[in-house]
């Protein structure tokens, strides 16, 4: 086997589990959270919460690059499947400004959530696994791509970058926005953010300045995610209401 193919056939392998794969970095969070939020200890309350507040809001712009993505794009494109499929390819909307916008968005939430923790180790390894399995993914991906769509494909690769945007290539999406498509199938994502960032925080509370006078309100915020979490998986799975055709 080339090494062209054994690539391919990596990323192919990786991509069925490449919502799972990020969960391997949580054996390492309880060695990182040892030195957590070196910033703040450092430089002083003020400061550590003007970084946590910066990293948050990273997170947040890489969640809306990917319901600005979803929104606008049709079946059988983009999502969570198990294997690669493709009834046409994407190249408008966030499409026409970068190849792979979802992975962008990915990078950007995990990338906040790196900063918030403030471990430069474990950063360094986090952000490195990332690049290591996504590019074997996206390599699995465009020569699926290419050997569906030829040169269709090769013009749109061309003229779009692969994950840093081009805004000046621009193209007014074909569908309109759907917000119902948003919400089934970003709700995971929002939880799992969301989630994430007040995991962090409890740690913090609870363990490191062992003050606990904010926790009910994290508390109370989490229960209301996993509230709307749960009406949402029984709204996609025992009813049509967040169906909408063609998507």
């Amino acid at each position: 086997m080339t090494f062209k193919e054994e690539m391919e056939k990596e990323g192919e392998r990786l991509y069925k589990w490449r919502s799972y794969i990020p969960l391997l970095f949580l054996l390492l969070l309880p060695i990182a959270l040892k030195n957590y939020e070196f910033i703040e200890r450092i430089f002083g309350d003020r400061i550590g919460d003007l970084w946590e507040g910066i990293a948050f809001i990273i997170s947040f712009l890489g969640f809306i690059v990917r319901c600005f993505t979803v929104g606008y794009i049709p079946k059988n494109t983009s999502g969570r499947t198990n294997s690669l499929i493709a009834e046409r390819l994407n190249t408008t909307g966030m499409y026409s400004i970068v190849r792979h916008p979802l992975y962008l968005g990915n990078f950007l939430i995990v990338f906040g959530i790196v900063l918030f923790i403030q471990v430069l180790w474990f950063g360094i390894i986090v952000l490195a696994g990332y690049w290591f399995y996504y590019e074997r993914i996206i390599f699995a991906e465009e020569e699926f791509l290419r050997k569906r769509f030829g040169d269709e494909f090769i013009s749109w690769a061309e003229r779009t970058p692969m994950i840093i945007p081009n805004f000046k290539n621009w193209r007014r999406p074909v569908l309109p926005f759907s917000f119902k498509t948003v919400l089934r199938r970003e709700f995971t994502t929002f939880f799992a953010m969301t989630g994430t960032y007040y995991f962090l925080e409890i740690t913090e509370d609870s363990f490191i300045e062992k003050d606990l006078s904010e926790r009910n309100l994290w508390l109370i915020c989490f229960l209301l995610g996993i509230t709307i979490y749960s009406i949402l998986v029984i709204l996609k799975r025992k009813t049509r209401i967040l169906n909408v055709s063609g998507r």
